[in-house]
């Protein structure tokens, strides 16, 4: 992580309260199973305790170097003194912790032979949160809103985010002019307007809506049904498939899943709503902070058991994911979704296209040219078959994915998509760039595009040429 974001993140605080919990993991080692039931015998070697829920939430945001107000309800037992040891160790964390004697602390063991979990035991009582403690609850609470940059509230169904207190918090933070971030376990999203943002998986979006929500389309319909129930903007983990955010009147933001191999889910959901909530308490824009998360969450779980993300171990999955991402061709939505978030954040953008087939240095100068003016260039390359089309049945030399992976590793180069016209007008056409870039072997008035983009306040650059550079004529050359 850069020592800029660093800083940004150390100025930011965020308010989570919800369903705190211990999780207690026994390590041992199977070797045979027992002679009086078909179960395994596990030989007990290490143990250990980790702060969950709400808490796992607060323990990911200081670990990156945020602040954290923690506010939830604990038991006066054995887990609780355990539990507020290890709050009470994180710098990071300023904790509110209401006891409550006619309840135990949440404790969730898991049983691992190896890295396979055999059994899970879960100690907690589903009854009602007394008056009392939750009067308790809403005060402390009501002054980390106030004292926070934006809410989280980590509802994981256990009783402390009733009607009642979800009301309550809802208030304090519109009167304080809040975001508020849920991440749900109720069904009914409705019960959640009022929030910001809601961050379900696709098992709770699913439950939600009653549709389902493996596709792309599906999640993109799932996602707006639940817009419609709660009022607010639905950023979904999708396990496998990456996350994505979807925003009223805006195409859905696309991230892949960052992680090459996966250890362990537990609390990964924590770690994305603490990284996003943080970046956007630091004053990062929706679409950097989801990157952020999405990166957070590929590192956290390649890690076993529930896990935090350093600051360093941040840094170098973003560094790969700004690398893995040069090489893709970005599909035409979320293009236009990075177009919109950089317009959003005052950024201009720059568009140049063309075949790119055998980079030389004409092309390399022509993109610095245009890097040169503007915030972010946005590179379209003709598609295969438009290349065909254009040049002749024996060109392209290079597949479009080989041509987008030279072009993308060149500097400047912020986003590299495709078209399967002859022209780029409709691309323009949708993206609206500031700059218009084209060689100037063109006049202006020659120039695919110019007219829309001069009409919205923008404007044509010819960037000059590199004398004797083509790649037709490399070809012709090396025919001779």
């Amino acid at each position: 992580m850069s020592a800029p974001l660093t800083a940004r993140f150390a100025g930011a605080s965020v308010a989570v309260i919800g369903d705190v919990m211990l999780d207690h993991y026994v390590y041992g080692r199977v070797t045979r199973l027992a002679p009086e039931a078909p179960t395994p015998v596990l030989h007990v070697h290490s143990e250990r305790h980790v702060l969950g829920g709400a808490a796992n939430v607060a323990a990911n945001i200081a670990a990156l170097g945020g602040q954290a107000l923690l506010v939830g309800v604990i038991g006066a037992d054995a887990a609780g003194d355990i539990f507020t040891r290890q709050i009470s160790a994180l710098a990071g964390v300023q904790a509110d912790l209401i006891i409550d004697p006619a309840r135990p602390t949440i404790l969730k063991t898991r049983y691992l032979g190896g890295q396979y979990q055999l059994v899970r035991v879960d100690r907690e009582s589903a009854a009602a949160i007394a008056n009392k403690v939750t009067e308790q609850t809403l005060n402390a609470a009501r002054h980390a809103i106030a004292a926070a940059d934006i809410v989280v509230l980590s509802d994981y169904g256990k009783g402390l985010l009733s009607d009642e207190v979800l009301a309550a918090l809802f208030t304090a933070a519109k009167a304080h002019n809040k975001p508020v971030i849920v991440d749900p376990k109720r069904a009914r999203f409705g019960d959640y307007r009022g929030a910001s943002l809601i961050t379900p998986n696709r098992k709770e979006l699913s439950a939600a809506v009653g549709l389902a929500c493996e596709t792309d389309d599906e999640a993109a319909t799932a996602a707006a049904e639940a817009q419609a129930l709660s009022g607010a903007e639905i950023l979904l983990t999708r396990s496998e498939k990456g996350m994505a955010l979807y925003r009223a009147g805006e195409a859905p933001l696309h991230l892949k899943a960052e992680a090459r191999e996966v250890f362990d889910v537990s609390g990964a959901g924590d770690t994305v709503v603490g990284a996003y909530a943080l970046s956007l308490a630091a004053g990062l824009s929706a679409g950097e902070a989801l990157q952020i998360a999405n990166a957070a969450a590929g590192v956290v779980v390649q890690k076993l058991g529930t896990a935090t993300v350093s600051p360093d171990e941040l840094a170098a999955a973003l560094a790969q994911g700004e690398r893995a991402a040069r090489v893709i061709v970005t599909p035409r939505a979320q293009a236009l979704a990075h177009r919109a978030q950089w317009a959003a954040d005052g950024l201009s953008v720059g568009f140049a296209n063309g075949c790119f087939d055998l980079l030389h240095p004409g092309h390399i100068a022509l993109v610095a040219q245009a890097a040169a003016a503007c915030d972010r260039l946005i590179v379209a390359l003709n598609s295969d078959a438009s290349v065909a089309r254009l040049k002749g049945p024996t060109r392209p030399i290079q597949s479009l994915e080989a041509r987008a992976q030279v072009i993308g590793a060149l500097k400047g180069v912020d986003l590299v998509v495709a078209f399967d016209d002859d022209t780029p007008l409709d691309l323009i056409s949708a993206l609206k760039p500031d700059v218009l870039v084209k060689g100037a072997d063109y006049r202006e008035d020659q120039v695919v595009g110019a007219e829309i983009v001069k009409a919205h306040g923008g404007r044509v650059l010819l960037a000059a040429l590199t004398p004797g550079q083509s790649t037709s004529a490399i070809v012709a050359k090396s025919k001779t």
